[in-house]
This record gives C-alpha cells, structure tokens and sequence, in this order.
C-alpha cells in the first residue's frame, strides 16, 4: 500500500450523482443532502488524499493479543468509542497503525465521500481493505459508488427514497446519530437540493437503421470509433454471386441517369 494515500483524485463528475442515484431509485437531491452531511461535498483533503476518520476503538476491535497490547500503549486503540477526542488529521495516526497491522488500520477508517468503514469493504463491492482503499484514491465516483452500494446492502435505499430521514441515519451513522442532527440536517439539505435544478441528462444517442438481415440474423455493431457509418446497400442483403453482378448493373443505371435523365422520363402522350 502507498503511504502516500495519492492516486489520481479525480471529482466527481456532474452526472455520476444522477447516474449513481438512479442505481437505488433515488434522485441528485437525495445523494446531494448525504454528501452535504457525511463530507461537506468533499472526497478529498488539500492534499490530494482521500478524506478520512481512523477510529481508535475500531482498530482495538480488529487486534488481538501483542498487536493490541503495542497498539493501546502507542494510543492508537482503545476498547471504547469516545474516550479520547480525535486529532484534526487522522493520517498521522492512520499510518503509525499500518505500522502495527496495515490491514487491520485500513479497516479502522472510515473513507471518502460516504465514509465507508473500512471493515465494510465487501459490502461496498471490494475483493480487499486494499483494493477499496486504492479505489478511494483513485476517483470520488468510486467512493460514491461504495456508498451506495453500502446503502443497498443495508436496504437503506428505501428510507432514502421515502424521506425517512431518521431512520437513514440510524441505519448509516448508529443509533447515536440524534447527538450530530444527523437526520435534521439531512432533511435541511435536501430542501436546499431540491430547490436548485437538476442536472440535465445528456441527449439520447440516435440509433443507425440497420438492413433486414437474412435469416433473422442480428446487425454487427458499428466498429468503435466508427460510430455513424451507415452500412452499404447490399451488405449482409445480398452476397457472392448475386452482388457480383447487381452492384455494377445498378452502378451503371445510377451512371446513366446522372448523364442523361431524359431517356428516364416518361413520355408525354
């Protein structure tokens, strides 16, 4: 893992709240109100590195024995949540934990946009601590992306989609979530959300007719980057022979009108 906590950091991009949303039924004002709450909008620090909280009674939980015992006596782990107050910037502690255990100090953090524990690294789509932390390194959709699919596999997508703002935040930040006004300022930023206009969807790609095959056969999809190219008039129509001796027959008849209309023209009685 690079202790740098630096990968790409990109933003997100303004349609990736609408397109993540709509993956559990939700509009960019709802997914707009949790980001608001859970980090101020926010997927990365000054520094280019994912925003984080590391919690000291997380890391206890996921320790056991001399690793425990190095890590209390360093103050990096203690069995209660609460009991000492955290520090502004967790990376200093985050890093002295990798120090002890790295994968047990990556699960003990919580992760960019959403906040995602690190412990709930599964459930959020990753094979690994490691691989969800890079994730959230890389790119603030992936750290939304995460969130969400926390969400859905907590089925807190349906209190989402109803307003149940309570019962969101009990679902996603415990049931102390009544000491931050979790619920309260949800419901203030989505009323902020919902009165500014939403992102416009981007325009629908026409499709490209496509001949009647023969045999039923489905139509090859255009090659990429070459998306526009209508197909010729007798390809997959006709074939072998046939298109041997059509295609100048026809060519020769265009050829001939174009030089001489009037042998085409009907006469006049």
């Amino acid at each position: 893992m690079d202790m740098t906590f630096k990968g790409a950091a990109r933003r997100l991009d303004d349609l990736d709240l609408p397109r993540l949303g709509a993956s559990i039924g939700v509009g960019e004002d709802e997914i707009h109100a949790f980001l608001d709450v859970e980090t101020s909008g926010h997927g990365f620090d000054a520094q280019g590195r994912p925003v984080i909280l590391f919690e000291p009674h997380v890391f206890y939980r996921n320790l056991a024995g001399a690793a425990r015992a190095k890590a209390v006596a360093a103050g990096l782990a203690y069995a209660k949540w609460g009991e000492k107050p955290y520090p502004r910037d967790s990376y200093p502690r985050l890093k002295a934990a990798c120090a002890i255990d790295e994968t047990a100090a990556l699960r003990s953090a919580s992760w960019g946009l959403g906040q995602v524990l690190g412990e709930n690294f599964r459930v959020a789509g990753f094979l690994t601590v490691q691989a969800m932390v890079e994730a959230m390194m890389a790119d603030e959709a992936l750290q939304l992306a995460a969130a969400v699919n926390f969400i859905a596999a907590n089925r807190l997508d349906g209190k989402l989609r109803k307003h149940d703002w309570a019962g969101f935040a009990k679902g996603y930040n415990g049931a102390s979530y009544g000491k931050n006004a979790y619920d309260i300022r949800l419901a203030e930023a989505f009323r902020k959300w919902s009165g500014i206009r939403d992102t416009p969807p981007p325009p629908a790609p026409v499709p490209i007719p496509q001949p009647p095959q023969p045999n039923g056969s489905t139509p090859t999809k255009a090659e990429s980057g070459k998306a526009g190219v209508r197909r010729g008039p007798f390809s997959g129509s006709l074939s072998g022979l046939w298109a041997a001796v059509l295609a100048p027959l026809v060519a020769a008849i265009l050829s001939l009108f174009r030089k001489a209309p009037s042998l085409f023209r009907k006469a006049k009685p």
